[in-house]
């Protein structure tokens, strides 16, 4: 089962502190089960730690955007960081 979503980011709104490593940014994207005013159901803001989401802090909102293909299930990814992912074998039927 597969969800495409199409996401635009504003990066002006990216703040410093929230880049690991100087150029990678996590964020969470969150898809709505109803559309807005501009036909969108995804929103995507910098990730939260646990503490700041206890915490209440603000949501820095970095995008929007909508699911433009859906089979109709989402799978839920482990939240194990620590186990690598499992590789999967390359095809190697190609026609060219």
């Amino acid at each position: 089962m597969s969800t495409l979503i199409n996401l635009s980011i504003d990066v002006t709104k990216v703040t410093k502190e929230a880049l690991a490593k100087g150029k990678f940014l996590n964020i969470t994207i969150n898809i709505n089960d109803e559309i807005n005013q501009y036909g969108q159901n995804v929103a995507a803001w910098e990730s939260q730690t646990k503490e700041e989401r206890e915490q209440k802090y603000e949501r820095n909102y970095v995008g929007n955007g909508k699911v433009v293909f859906t089979e109709g299930l989402v799978t839920v990814a482990p939240n194990d960081d620590k186990k690598p992912a499992a590789k999967k074998n390359p095809v190697v039927d190609l026609p060219f």
